[in-house]
């Protein structure tokens, strides 16, 4: 199985949980605007971290179940995972946080 299939795979549950969540809860544009800045967020220092530690040769990946997309040396499928947190932890909360009544 290559690396973007089990990012794939991985992603399904996070952005069923975040479509789940803004459907029934309608967030509003603080919301949106403070998930989109912690993904983006995650997604740097994902890649920036990953970088360094890809240069410092404490972990490979196999070229051939790459995709070949690479942001600095991190590949894109590693930014799956910041994605997945980014996406999911916020709609959890807006899922289990008691609505305020209007």
């Amino acid at each position: 199985m290559s690396y973007a299939a089990l990012a794939g795979l991985f992603l399904l549950v996070p952005l069923v949980v975040f479509m789940l969540a803004a459907v029934l809860r309608r967030p509003g544009r603080r919301w949106w605007l403070t998930t989109a800045v912690t993904i983006a967020v995650l997604l740097v220092l994902t890649a920036g971290f990953d970088t360094v530690m890809i240069a410092a040769d404490l972990f490979r990946f196999a070229d051939d179940d790459l995709l070949g997309i690479r942001i600095g040396l991190a590949p894109l499928e590693d930014l799956a995972w910041p994605l997945a947190a980014g996406l999911l932890l916020p709609a959890l909360w807006l899922l289990l946080t008691p609505q305020e009544e209007e």
